[in-house]
């Protein structure tokens, strides 16, 4: 194997967390472009599946989802953030010929293996979190993606299915001795709901540092500023901090400066992530992906909610600039 970047980091390590339909190589150089490099230290990509890579016709279908633009390819090699591409499936061959592709690739520092998804159509798949209840299948994946992987393989997790079963499962992936493991505190059961419990990841820090002291163990759920995510790793005993949820509540997350950001900033980057997106992906995805992002920038000040409620409704780039004009707000300045 490659050198294992994740033990250079700075310590707690941020990482924006793998999400469907939000991490794709737009979203992922307009967080970085505005965040502190020392703040924001890894990235992932959407995760994808390892039977529609590998699939002759359905392989194109879904590349997209480790898609990374020459312009984000710019942004990572000046900041020095580091990509992992994440993949998800139940069979250790496809596990092995997935990896093999992207790291002969070389757009990539590592490879995550998602193995906590709770959406009921991978679950009954047997993928993702329902390897929770498969350990040596799970251990398998593990073993057969370090085996061909030249750049460092981790896992994100849960810490059960109906019942909490921190150590046994974590134990189980501990013997694989990956280079990091992200526990999300929460059952697959709960899905996004209830609270996660960092109680839990602090169990399964203690007992890496029985089993396999060279692992890393990064905490996700519930974390809504970098100041918690900073005391959390503190608190729990976590050596790094993946954001999730919290990238929805302030874009600047990752950005030291925690001064209310004006409208015309928030407005100014909504047209930017319009722009990208437009531009990147065209007619390959549907426009209506980008309104998930609208309540991101469009909260906070003045007609904030009827801006909102206009952009709702446009289909284009073009429409989204009209509605931002018809405020009065210059988005070129």
């Amino acid at each position: 194997m490659a050198d294992n970047f994740w033990k250079d980091l700075k310590k707690p390590v941020f990482t924006l967390a793998p999400m469907e339909d939000v991490t794709d190589t737009v979203f992922r150089e307009l967080v970085m472009g505005i965040s502190d490099p020392e703040c924001l230290q890894v990235l992932f990509s959407e995760f994808m599946s390892t039977d529609g890579f590998l699939h002759v016709v359905g392989g194109p279908k879904v590349k997209h989802r480790i898609q990374i633009n020459d312009s984000e390819k710019a942004l990572l090699k000046k900041s020095g953030v580091k990509l992992v591409a994440q993949i998800w499936g139940a069979d250790p061959e496809k596990h092995a010929r997935t990896a093999k592709i992207i790291s002969e690739e070389g757009q990539f520092d590592g490879i995550d293996i998602n193995m906590g998804c709770p959406v009921k159509k991978i679950v009954k798949q047997g993928a993702c979190s329902a390897l929770i209840a498969n350990p040596i299948l799970a251990k398998e994946i593990i073993l057969a993606t370090q085996e061909v992987s030249t750049i460092p393989v981790s896992v994100k997790t849960r810490i059960g299915i109906n019942k909490v079963i921190t150590e046994e499962w974590i134990g189980h992936l501990l013997e694989t001795k990956p280079v990091l493991i992200t526990i999300h505190g929460r059952i697959q059961k709960q899905q996004s709901e209830g609270t996660a419990d960092w109680n839990e990841v602090a169990k399964a820090a203690r007992l890496r540092d029985q089993l396999s002291p060279e692992t890393l163990i990064h905490g996700n759920g519930d974390v809504m500023s970098y100041e918690e995510g900073l005391q959390k790793a503190k608190d729990f005993g976590v050596d790094g901090i993946m954001v999730g949820r919290g990238i929805f509540h302030n874009p600047w997350f990752f950005n030291k400066q925690v001064a209310e950001r004006s409208p015309e900033e928030r407005l100014q980057l909504l047209y930017k992530h319009a722009s990208l997106f437009t531009q990147t992906w065209e007619s390959k995805k549907n426009f209506a992906i980008l309104k998930r992002f609208f309540k991101i920038y469009t909260t906070g000040f003045q007609d904030a909610s009827k801006i909102r409620a206009d952009l709702m409704e446009t289909n284009s780039l073009e429409e989204v600039k009209q509605v931002l004009e018809d405020f009065g707000f210059d988005i070129y300045n």
